[in-house]
């Protein structure tokens, strides 16, 4: 039944909110997180990119399902920026996940069976005032207040390796494709996403911890905070495409 992770048929969702937090880090650091057939999708040659994702799912379902028959939950999910070069020669630019997490235990359940995000259930706390955005969970170790009221005035994290907030967007997600690799097969599963339209706006970070970034033990900067709202979305069927080793192609040739 392993065939089942391998997202056997297109799904839809709508984010009501998506809250995407990325840290840089020395590319040398992330470069163990990732598998040998992705390359790391990297800035002025030295930050490799972790992005924390908090997304507010609603009605995830088989694509042309009624939404009645969709899930409701909230998702935390720990992505890498990478690239891949598929059989073709041609380089795309995505994401591959190192953790999910959710509020709930039937989407922990469905997303187990029908991907290989390794999601977990933990408790998770939204609340909001104003324009200020509180994100909490004991069990996952976290701790968010944002603030995105007045986004015309808000200044990148000190300390980030861009220069303005365009060329922050770069790295705000999500990107066109995600990628999983089996490596007893040695077979990429790549997923494509589209939105119909994508227009994250910057927010103030007033306050933030993750434990699981915490545990990864490298030095990370907050490189750029956004949110994006109500955006109706599906991912494809996955495709499924072998990869050999550059110098295996070249004994081959």
């Amino acid at each position: 039944m392993n065939f089942l992770r391998n997202h056997p048929f297109p799904v839809e969702a709508f984010f009501e909110s998506s809250v995407v937090l990325t840290f840089a880090a020395p590319k040398e650091d992330v470069q163990p997180l990732i598998p040998e057939c992705l390359e790391l999708d990297v800035f002025d040659d030295k930050w490799a990119f972790i992005a924390v994702a908090m997304v507010q799912t609603k009605a995830l379902r088989p694509k042309g399902f009624p939404k009645v028959l969709g899930n409701d939950f909230f998702l935390i999910g720990y992505r890498v920026f990478v690239r891949f070069t598929d059989r073709r020669g041609k380089r795309l630019r995505g994401l591959y996940i190192i953790k999910s997490e959710t509020d709930r235990k039937r989407m922990e359940f469905l997303g187990n069976l029908f991907t290989h995000y390794n999601y977990s259930t933990t408790d998770i706390r939204v609340a909001g005032e104003g324009g200020v955005v509180e994100i909490s969970s004991r069990g996952s170790d976290i701790r968010l207040r944002i603030d995105g009221s007045d986004e015309e005035n808000i200044s990148l994290p000190n300390g980030s390796p861009f220069r303005d907030w365009k060329e922050a967007r770069r790295f705000a997600g999500p990107l066109p494709f995600t990628f999983t690799y089996d490596r007893m097969r040695k077979e990429v599963l790549i997923i494509e996403g589209v939105r119909e339209e994508w227009k994250p706006a910057p927010v103030r970070v007033m306050d933030h911890h993750f434990g699981f970034i915490d545990g990864l033990k490298m030095d990370v900067t907050l490189a750029n905070a956004f949110v994006i709202r109500n955006i109706p979305y599906y991912w494809k069927k996955g495709k499924i495409e072998p990869w050999k080793p550059k110098e295996e192609i070249s004994r081959a040739s």
